[in-house]
Order: C-alpha cells, then sequence, then structure tokens
C-alpha cells in the first residue's frame, strides 16, 4: 500500500515556536504501550512541554470529559477504531483544529471531515485461514456470506468496535440491503457463537474449531514478532488473505486522537498531535502495536512487512463514521450476537 504525503520537519517546527516551549499538555489515553513512554519523552526533550497522563477505557474516559464539561483539564484524547473517534465527536468532547502539518501528513481519507479528529496508525481487518483445512479461502468480504463457508466462520461479537467500523465500512461501499445480507450470511457461516478477541479467533484456527477467522493485522503480526500462547505454535498453518484486492481493497481502521472540546492548553494539543505525525513518531506510535503508519514514508516493522503488500481501501472514514448507527442497526437485527 502507498500513501503519497510531503514529509515535514514536525520536531524543528515544534523547537522553532518559543510560545509552545515550556507548559503542559494533559493526555487521556486508551492507548497501553510500552514505546508510546518513548514519545511522550522525546516531545518533552523537544519542547520543554509536560506530558500529563490520565489512561483509561475509552468509553469512560469520553464519559469522564463529558461530566468535567468547561472544567476538564483534557487536551488530548488518544484512542482507537473509528467507531470510537465517532463517538467521542458524537458526544461534543472535540474540537475542530487547523493545521498545515496534520492536513499534509495525515492522508483526508483518514481525518474527520471537520478536523475533529486525526488517524494515527492503522490496521486491516483481514481474513485468515486454516491452510489444511481450507483450499479455496475467501478472497473479498462478500465471500464470509458465502453459503459454501457455512459453519467454518470464528468472529468477535457485535458489540466489537473492530466489526461496527467493518460493517459500516460495507454500508458505505454497498447499502444497507447488501450489507444486511452480508452480516446474515455471516452469521449463518458461524462455526461457534462469537467469544473471546482477535487473538482467541486466530487461536481457534490451530485449534481446529473453525477453518476461517477474522482479524486486525496486528493480532497475528504480534505472533509473528514473539510468542503468542495458542498462536506461535500453529503460526506456520496459518494462512491469511487481504480482501477485495480487485475492487475495494482491504478495510482500514485506525488509532487516532484529537484536541479536546475545552482544552485548556490548546496550542500545546495540537503541537502534541503535529508531533505524532512526524517521522520519529510514527515510527514508535506504529512499532508499538505492529500497526502501519498513516504517513507513507515511516517503515513498518519486521513482523508486519512478513504480512507483504496490499492494496488498502481508501474510503473516506468520516464517511464510514456515519453508517456505524446503521451497522449497529444491522447486527441486532441479523441476530448478530
Amino acid at each position: 500500500m502507498t500513501f503519497k504525503r510531503s514529509g515535514l520537519s514536525v520536531l524543528a517546527l515544534l523547537v522553532a515556536t518559543p510560545a509552545l516551549a515550556n507548559g503542559e499538555v494533559n493526555l487521556y489515553s486508551s492507548r497501553h504501550y510500552d514505546t508510546d513512554e518513548r514519545l511522550y519523552s522525546d516531545f518533552t526533550e523537544a519542547t520543554g512541554i509536560t506530558v500529563n497522563r490520565i489512561e483509561g477505557d475509552a468509553d469512560e474516559l469520553i464519559a469522564r470529559m463529558q461530566a468535567e464539561g468547561a472544567n476538564s483539564p483534557a487536551d488530548v484524547l488518544l484512542t482507537v477504531d473509528t467507531s470510537r473517534l465517532a463517538r467521542a465527536k458524537d458526544a461534543g468532547v472535540l474540537q475542530s483544529v487547523d493545521s498545515e502539518v496534520l492536513e499534509s501528513r495525515v492522508p483526508s481519507n483518514l481525518q474527520d471531515a471537520e478536523n475533529q479528529w486525526f488517524g494515527l496508525s492503522q490496521r486491516s481487518r483481514i481474513i485468515f485461514y486454516d491452510k489444511a483445512g481450507l483450499d479455496n479461502p475467501p478472497q473479498t468480504y462478500e465471500d464470509l456470506a458465502d453459503p459454501a463457508y457455512k459453519g467454518q466462520i470464528c468472529i468477535r461479537s457485535s458489540t466489537n468496535t473492530y466489526n461496527q467500523t467493518l460493517l459500516a465500512a460495507i454500508v458505505t461501499h454497498l447499502g444497507e440491503d447488501a450489507a444486511t445480507d452480508w452480516a446474515k450470511g455471516v452469521v449463518d457461516n458461524m462455526a461457534r457463537d462469537p467469544q473471546g478477541g482477535d487473538t482467541d479467533q486466530l487461536r481457534a484456527l490451530v485449534s481446529g474449531e473453525c477453518d476461517i477467522a477474522v482479524s486486525n493485522t496486528y493480532y497475528f503480526a504480534r505472533a509473528l514478532a514473539g510468542p503468542v500462547d495458542g498462536v506461535s505454535e500453529g503460526i506456520e498453518q496459518i494462512g491469511w488473505v487481504f480482501p477485495n484486492q480487485e475492487t475495494t481493497g482491504a478495510h482500514m481502521n485506525l488509532s487516532g486522537g484529537g484536541v479536546a472540546a475545552n482544552a485548556p492548553n490548546r496550542d500545546n494539543a495540537i503541537a502534541f498531535l503535529e508531533y505524532l505525525a512526524s517521522d520519529s513518531a510514527q515510527k514508535y506510535f506504529a512499532a508499538g502495536n505492529n500497526e502501519y503508519p498513516v504517513v507513507a514514508s515511516v517503515e513498518t516493522t519486521e513482523a508486519v512487512n512478513k504480512l507483504g503488500a496490499f492494496e488498502a481501501d481508501t474510503v473516506d472514514l468520516s464517511e464510514v463514521a456515519k453508517n456505524i448507527p446503521v451497522a449497529q442497526k444491522i447486527f441486532n437485527e441479523v441476530g448478530w450476537e
């Protein structure tokens, strides 16, 4: 996949801005990766801005920001999945920002139409399969609803944000009726009731409980990079398909952030997001969870490289976000638990 974006020396811009070379930024984050520590310390070293961090579940952080209202100390919200970023916007806890750095670094389809959130790393939701049990794996998302795969699919529940965004993308591409038929077909093809996380779907391939699993790429990349119980021992039997390579491309989701609606340190908050779009920060940001950077010039990890090149869906995720309520309605209608 290729994203052509201009390169800017973001750190140099920050250091050259004396008004920002002091103070603090209050970060509400649902990310929990060790490499993020280096992100924050590098930002402080470059700018003199101290990063104060509060971690928690994304929905809890959004609710907290709502409850705090105008008195909220939050400057930046970082979270994962387009659905949660959209939820934060709908909850009124983010604000629009005007940043040439973010506009030039983050592809337009990976940011909110009103500049309330910006993607900072990507993951693709793709198809995995048991190479021993399946000679003809699905090649598209639509194929997952084919009766030929009845009783073979393991996938997470409808409450999972990654599945909500995937279905919302299908609604965006195919319309509500076709998306409803698709969701019903997937339910009919499930090998078991939805349970567990993405890693559990991969474990089910290894154990033989199903022949097909849907998972974000970084869960599998973790097993390529190091031991993951229940997956690594059977890694050689797992094949993968980046779907829809002849049509829309493989579905992409985000880890991203935005400036809080009542940010007391708004300039510092914008500077922090701009820093996260710099080459050095993108490398840490993506490598911390074996994801894809949003800046095309930044290299991916060795484990991610093993997954190979692919065509990514370039649909506007701001438009996809609008269809998340429709996706939730469809899940309920078709009985996707």
